[in-house]
């Protein structure tokens, strides 16, 4: 039982290449990925409220929909038989420029490391990182972004059913506690939208951030985050390669196990050919039997969603005049379908002069299902006013 790490060890350290999106972002683009992400600031789909702000903006979590494979392709490289894949963590450093309707990014990306640590999920289980930089199409700086992947043997993740023994049946909700869930989330979806930030000088150490609840996941919650990855779009990607690469690692077999492939010759003449949800490595999230193939139980979320999830929170509290400069998240649980998720945060420390160069609190945030599980744990920096 090991991993065959033959096509892996000589890809270190060098450019990949990966999918590029065709067109640029349109604001239809824009307000499909906030209402995926549940995600209310007006400035991001309210035509006449971002009117005063020069029209609409996207939220910085928008740099993750707009690549390929949901960020992970520079952590996914090298040929693994019989392997899959579930998202292990993001860090993300953002440097102010915004992503606007019309804009196109351009993805740079290297398979940075890899470590192999053996654990109760799989045994032998690879946890890699890649690099992503995200430019526009005026070679300005977006973002930068480190994604770990963590890939096993599916087999033995099917077989030892790490959470198909810990996971209590999907929880039926009463009316009550629906409605608790709902009044919380509804003064969330409330609590930044004037877009008032917070000034550096007013925000103390111990500070509580406002608590936000997603859910009740479903396979519609599921399937409409998927949907908002504009790259799962029939036909809206073309290949690229980085120059100077004999061997670029663009769009060839991870290894995945049978019914996880992509068909790519079909998918020239049939949709769901490239559809993640009917093949391939995506199906497991929407469906309960695929789901217990790679050793996930049942139906659920996805890495990349609850990394945009952490930078959306930390956005919608910094305000109009904040900004989110830097989160590491680190994914210690999916979400599963019938949780909710409840985010809980406050101010760790305070920086006037700061590496950016600007006013810094950090952050401190945590993600837990209803039963106290942690599914992200995460710090980030925040930029906020004078």
């Amino acid at each position: 039982m090991n991993l065959d790490l033959s096509d892996v060890d000589h890809r270190v350290g060098k450019p990949v290449g990966g999918g590029q999106l065709w067109d640029p972002c349109s604001k239809s683009d824009v307000r499909r990925w906030v209402m995926a992400m549940d995600y209310p600031n007006p400035r991001h789909w309210d035509e006449e409220y971002a009117e005063q702000f020069g029209g609409l903006v996207a939220p910085q979590s928008m740099a993750v929909a707009l690549d390929y494979g949901h960020g992970a392709q520079p952590a996914c490289v090298g040929y693994i038989p019989g392997s899959h894949l579930i998202f292990g963590g993001e860090e993300w450093w953002f440097y102010g420029t915004p992503i606007r309707p019309g804009d196109k990014l351009l993805q740079e990306r290297r398979f940075h490391d890899y470590k192999i640590t053996d654990t109760k999920f799989a045994g032998p289980t690879m946890f890699s990182r890649g690099d992503t930089v995200h430019r526009n199409q005026h070679g300005s700086l977006v973002a930068r972004e480190r994604s770990t992947a963590i890939r096993y043997l599916a087999a033995e993740a099917e077989k030892r059913g790490m959470y198909a023994d810990q996971l209590a049946p999907v929880k039926k909700w009463t009316a009550t506690e629906l409605n608790e869930v709902e009044k919380l989330r509804h003064e969330w979806l409330l609590s930044g939208r004037d877009g008032v930030s917070p000034h550096f000088d007013e925000v103390n150490v111990g500070d509580v951030l406002p608590r936000r609840v997603l859910g009740p996941h479903s396979i519609a919650s599921f399937t409409t985050e998927y949907r908002a990855f504009l790259f799962n779009i029939w036909g809206t990607f073309g290949w690229t390669a980085p120059p100077g690469i004999e061997d670029p690692w663009i769009n060839q077999d991870p290894g995945w196990v049978e019914g996880f492939e992509f068909d790519e010759e079909g998918a020239r003449i049939d949709p769901r050919k490239r559809d993640g949800l009917y093949v391939g490595p995506s199906r497991g999230h929407i469906d309960e039997e695929r789901a217990g193939a790679v050793g996930m139980a049942r139906a659920y979320g996805y890495g990349a969603t609850m990394g945009a999830w952490c930078t959306d929170y930390l956005a919608y509290w910094a305000g109009n005049d904040g900004f989110v400069r830097h989160t590491k998240a680190d994914f210690r649980g999916p979400a599963f379908e019938g949780d909710v998720t409840y985010f809980d945060a406050s101010v760790v420390s305070k920086e006037a002069t700061s590496s950016w160069g600007v006013p810094i609190v950090q952050i401190k945030l945590r993600l837990t299902n209803q039963d106290g599980g942690t599914l992200v744990s995460c710090t980030a920096e925040v930029e906020l006013p004078l």
